[in-house]
Formats: C-alpha cells, structure tokens, sequence
C-alpha cells in the first residue's frame, strides 16, 4: 500500500521564507550531506534530526523534498532561541522537541509553516 502526502495539501499560511528553502541547492544533497549542512547551521545532533524528520513523516509529509523543507522551517522557527547560549548542540529537553514540533504546526504556529504545493 502506497502512503499519500496527507499534509502537503493543508493550506498554510505564506511566509516571506519560501523562495529560500523552495530553491535552496541544499534539499537536494543526499540525507548525509543534508544533514551535515543542517548541523553546521543549526547545530542540531543526527538524533534530534532524525527525530524531527520521522515525527514530519508520521504528521503525514511523506515526499522527502517538502519534509527537508518543513524541517528547515522548524529550525529557523527554533534557531534564534536554540543558538543564544552557542551550544555545541541544541538541546530541549524531557518532551521539549514534541512540544516545539506541535507549537510549530497548530493554529498558533502555522504562520511559521512553508506552504506546500499539491503534489501530482
């Protein structure tokens, strides 16, 4: 049974970062190099990566291009707070990424989610 992108449809609200992360050279790397360049700029550890990627993935995103964008909205939506005390990786604490992940995709949040084109 194929999974459809069951949220790439949602209508989100348009925000001024969408020409950035829709032509950015860097979505197409493959995951490692993706990864790599998501630590550099974020300074987030390959388990928090992964976490926030499979948790995009059951929220219905399934194409990897638009979860790799959602993902880089989540960072940006997180970055200035994670990168004020410069540790050498993010961290959020007990149930701290969840809780991020659902501010940042309901109602409240959904100004910060890269609006995404139904795919054919």
């Amino acid at each position: 049974m194929i999974r459809q992108n069951s949220n790439d449809v949602r209508l989100f609200v348009e925000t001024k970062k969408e020409d950035f992360f829709g032509t950015s050279k860097y979505l197409n790397l493959p995951d490692l190099q993706f990864y790599n360049w998501c630590n550099q700029q974020y300074r987030v550890n390959r388990g928090v990566y992964n976490t926030i990627d499979q948790w995009f993935y059951e929220y219905g995103i399934i194409n990897v291009h638009s979860r790799r964008i959602q993902i880089l909205a989540f960072l940006d939506f997180v970055k200035e707070e994670m990168l004020e005390e410069q540790p050498k990786y993010v961290r959020f604490g007990h149930g701290g990424l969840s809780k991020r992940l659902n501010e940042f995709t309901n109602d409240n949040g959904l100004r910060n989610v890269i609006p995404l084109k139904k795919s054919r």
